[in-house]
């Protein structure tokens, strides 16, 4: 059996992937669903961004890439990565269409079983149609073979970290994402071997 010292070793020559969720928003913490409304960071969330900085001290990226939303943006700017950034339209949220900023609790009670990351949303995106953005995020990555630092919203990343194992969009809902965390997508031994080698780190 592969110690877990020597697997980092043996994955330290292959590119990491940091996914950043964006930091505390008003709808974030009441938990309505916030596609391609931009809704601004609250005081709680900014200064969780700005703590980004001492967590990411010290990494080396040859790339960041930012979702266009307000949210992200601002993540980026306050972890003091902006100026480097590349808006991808591709790393936008989930479009909930008919759901936007409504609760999953208010969209049961009106379609009992509903699930995201199956059925999607009403005049919005499909499970499909983001599984696609995400598949052409992790093209990008792969064809550019180096560490890339990413901020995004929750739902796309859960999909992004499904998709780069190979999983399908409704396996999603098992990645769980607080706010401002850090994530990292990475391999095993080889390029052949996707793996999720952090998820969900809040410290």
């Amino acid at each position: 059996m592969t110690s877990p010292d020597t697997s980092i070793k043996q994955a330290a020559h292959l590119p990491q992937i940091f996914l950043v969720r964006h930091g505390q928003t008003e709808w974030s913490l009441s938990g309505r669903h916030t596609g391609r409304s931009d809704i601004d960071l609250t005081d709680a969330g900014e200064a969780a961004a700005r703590a980004l900085r001492p967590r990411l001290a010290g990494e080396e990226f040859s790339e960041v890439w930012s979702s266009p939303s307000l949210r992200a943006r601002r993540t980026c700017e306050l972890a003091g990565y902006f100026e480097a950034a590349v808006l991808k339209p591709d790393l936008h949220e989930w479009d909930y269409g008919d759901y936007e900023g409504i609760t999953t609790k208010e969209i049961l009670a009106g379609r009992p079983g509903w699930q995201l990351f199956r059925d999607g949303a009403p005049g919005g995106e499909s499970a499909a149609e983001v599984k696609a953005r995400a598949d052409r995020i992790i093209a990008e990555l792969r064809d550019r073979d180096a560490p890339v630092l990413i901020f995004s919203s929750s739902h796309f990343l859960r999909v992004l970290g499904a998709r780069w194992l190979g999983l399908e969009p409704e396996r999603g809902s098992a990645f769980v994402l607080d706010t401002t965390s850090i994530s990292i997508l990475g391999y095993e031994h080889d390029r052949d071997e996707p793996v999720i080698r952090r998820w969900n780190e809040t410290a």
